[in-house]
């Protein structure tokens, strides 16, 4: 890798930091970046993980009051996705992800639709199972998405802030430092798997860490001044695109 390189991973992380704070799917402009460079697909996957690691954890300290509100909360939403996370990274590296990209577009597009429509969606969930097993359904939910999360995690983002309103954190902000919150304890969990895997490119990682670290913190300092009727717009305008872009790519 030369520095010109190294300056392009470092300011593609900047604005995939940036986005992936405020709103998640850094990875349409990340994993993209990491394969021209000349990464192999999956090796650059498992490096997009370290790469991105801060701007979900850069935007932490933005989000300490909400966080700290939550309390106990937390636990079982950890324990969770994290078991589903070491859980899909285990996949990839024992498996041909070829499949799994296939399936990306659709997943991305389902996660959208859900955060769209969170609010109704939870309503009719436990009005109809009632709230334990509407629950028990929710986190089966958390744990499937965090096996994809640990396997490739394109557009993730958008479904744990769906998965945080089915669960009744209805305020957006919120629903956003919870999503930081858990991408950023199963990233590192899918980071030590790889790393023992060995599909880590480090010095890629490390040039887009820089970018992401400073986007990752002024993301998070930006979303809670914006807006939020036009930030969930722009997630879900984000969501579709996204969905649409690897949807092209899958099938050409």
């Amino acid at each position: 890798m030369d520095i010109t390189q190294a300056a392009i991973l470092a300011v593609i992380g900047l604005v995939g930091g940036a986005w992936n704070a405020i709103a998640g799917g850094a990875t349409l402009f990340t994993f993209p970046a990491l394969m021209a460079v000349g990464l192999p697909p999956v090796v650059a996957n498992a490096t997009n993980y370290l790469a991105l690691l801060p701007s979900n954890a850069a935007a932490l300290p933005a989000y300490r009051e909400e966080l700290r509100g939550l309390g106990k909360q937390l636990a079982p939403l950890l324990f969770v996705s994290g078991l589903g996370a070491v859980t899909g990274s285990i996949l990839l590296l024992v498996s041909d992800p070829e499949l799994f990209i296939v399936l990306v577009p659709f997943l991305i597009f389902f996660a959208t639709c859900l955060f769209a429509f969170g609010d109704k969606m939870r309503s009719w969930i436990l009005r109809i199972v009632g709230e334990n097993r509407g629950s028990l359904a929710i986190y089966s939910t958390l744990f499937l998405s965090s096996i994809y999360g640990g396997y490739f995690g394109a557009g993730l983002g958008i479904v744990l802030l769906a998965i945080a309103q089915l669960l009744g954190f209805s305020d957006f902000h919120i629903a956003n430092s919870i999503k930081n919150l858990l991408a950023t304890s199963f990233t590192i969990l899918s980071i030590l798997v790889f790393g023992v895997g060995g599909l880590i490119a480090w010095p890629q990682a490390i040039a887009m860490m820089a970018g992401s670290t400073l986007g990752g913190y002024a993301g998070g300092r930006m979303a809670k001044h914006v807006n939020t009727r036009y930030l969930r717009g722009a997630v879900i305008v984000f969501g579709f695109v996204l969905s649409l872009v690897y949807a092209i790519r899958a099938f050409n």
